[in-house]
């Protein structure tokens, strides 16, 4: 997926991040509907089965190629992170809703900001550190610590975010060096084999429109980890960790239209609060990757 190269490489990371929420959100309401129609462990199966099966058929040509990696412990680390992050966060929104489970979820940009200065080096200038710190007040108003959302249940997606952000931060390692389809082919394979082990004590017999779910989902799964891979191979990961934030936008979006989960009005105030904080970063990044040619 190529992006024009006028905006920048920050501007690329940023429109393709964007891409990935959309993606994940929608695979997340497709998953959400076969977990009531089945079985939780069934949804996070057809989606990464699906995903192999998809990757897999894409690559043949080139399966070798494909398959060489330079990194196998950190391919199987990363794998290991994100099958942590899916299974607790599908987990966490079949029992506390979808909104709620992306609200706590969305506090991952700031874990993987602070993480990819610490551990990748990379800047934390106050532009970043303001379009974080706004974002993360937009995610706080939603949340409202001391409400209904912190029930017992509330850990998973929270457990999920720190899992996820040990995957973003190991795929912007590895994508340093590595073809984007290498990683997406080693995280679907890992997950897909593990749950198809794990998966046949959980079998219930799916329904028609179950059935079609199970296999469209693991297809909307595979663009939004292509797009993510894509977008921290191009741009720095602190960079883009705001832009994260439009899961939870997308996640209320799907939540009132599939789901009847209609937020209220802390949730719409924080949701602009987020959006604003979005498009923050983005001017100020665009603008630096116009002014840097001449300089």
């Amino acid at each position: 997926m190529k992006i024009k190269s006028g905006i920048g490489s920050a501007g690329q990371g940023i429109l393709l991040m964007i891409a990935t929420m959309f993606f994940f959100s929608l695979m997340d309401a497709m998953a959400k509907e076969i977990a009531h129609r089945t079985d939780t462990v069934m949804a996070i199966w057809a989606r990464y089965a699906g995903q192999t099966v998809v990757v897999a058929l894409l690559v043949a040509p080139r399966i070798k190629t494909v398959l060489k990696t330079g990194y196998p412990g950190l391919q199987l680390l990363r794998s290991i992170f994100l099958l942590l992050a899916t299974t607790f966060f599908f987990f966490g929104f079949v029992i506390i809703g979808l909104a709620n489970a992306a609200a706590i979820m969305s506090l991952n940009p700031v874990l993987i900001t602070v993480g990819a200065a610490f551990v990748l080096g990379e800047r934390f200038g106050p532009r970043r550190a303001i379009g974080v710190g706004a974002a993360l007040i937009g995610a706080l108003i939603i949340i409202r610590p001391g409400s209904e959302v912190f029930s017992e249940a509330a850990l998973l997606p929270l457990f999920a975010a720190i899992a996820y952000t040990g995957y973003a931060l190991t795929t912007r390692f590895v994508g340093r060096d590595e073809d984007a389809w290498t990683s997406l082919l080693y995280t679907a394979v890992f997950g897909s084999v593990v749950l198809s082990i794990i998966v046949p004590f959980f079998w219930v017999p799916p329904d028609p429109a179950a059935i079609v779910l199970m296999v469209i989902v693991g297809s909307v799964g595979a663009l939004g980890h292509f797009c993510l891979i894509r977008a921290l191979m191009v741009a720095e990961a602190s960079a883009i960790a705001p832009f994260t934030y439009f899961g939870l936008l997308f996640a209320i979006f799907w939540g009132m239209i599939v789901f009847g989960e209609f937020p209220d009005a802390f949730t719409y105030a924080g949701a602009l609060v987020i959006v604003l904080a979005g498009l923050y970063v983005w001017y100020r990044e665009s603008q630096a990757a116009r002014k840097a040619p001449s300089q």
